[in-house]
């Protein structure tokens, strides 16, 4: 099985508890559990891994490329502003990796500052306002990516 990292920026270990109206009532576990399933599905193995740290989240990219690993990404708040993560983040893309950037919500459609992704530009493709069904059609695109 190829393996995919499912990773996903700040705040989401608080998924469930933070704005509940934005992001929905389902935990990280549950996101982590319903990945995993979805993977096995479309033969892939996957690993759901959330960090507060950009450096972290940077070194993780560095892996992937390295290791040749594709990704699925939910960068939260590192979205709008971190270039330090979109030159990670196209190093996999370097490496002709698929990287799908996901958003549980639209940010489009709300505050201002969400409305410019420094990740979008760099990503395979990316997917917004689906909540966690986002992370699925992500894994479907890299699964059938790979498949090409």
């Amino acid at each position: 099985m190829t393996k995919v990292i499912v990773v996903n920026g700040p705040n989401l270990g608080r998924l469930g508890v933070r704005q509940p109206d934005v992001y929905g009532r389902q935990d990280l576990d549950t996101l982590r559990k319903l990945c995993t399933e979805w993977g096995k599905d479309l033969g892939l193995e996957v690993e759901v891994r959330q960090t507060d740290d950009e450096a972290e989240m940077v070194h993780w990219m560095h892996q992937a490329a390295d290791e040749k690993t594709p990704v699925v990404m939910n960068p939260a708040a590192f979205t709008h502003y971190s270039y330090a993560l979109a030159d990670a983040a196209h190093m996999v893309i370097d490496e002709n990796l698929p990287l799908m950037e996901v958003h549980i919500s639209n940010p489009s459609a709300r505050d201002e500052f969400r409305k410019r992704s420094v990740i979008s530009p760099v990503a395979t493709g990316t997917i917004t306002g689906m909540g966690f069904y986002g992370y699925k059609l992500a894994l479907d695109a890299v699964a059938h990516l790979l498949s090409e």
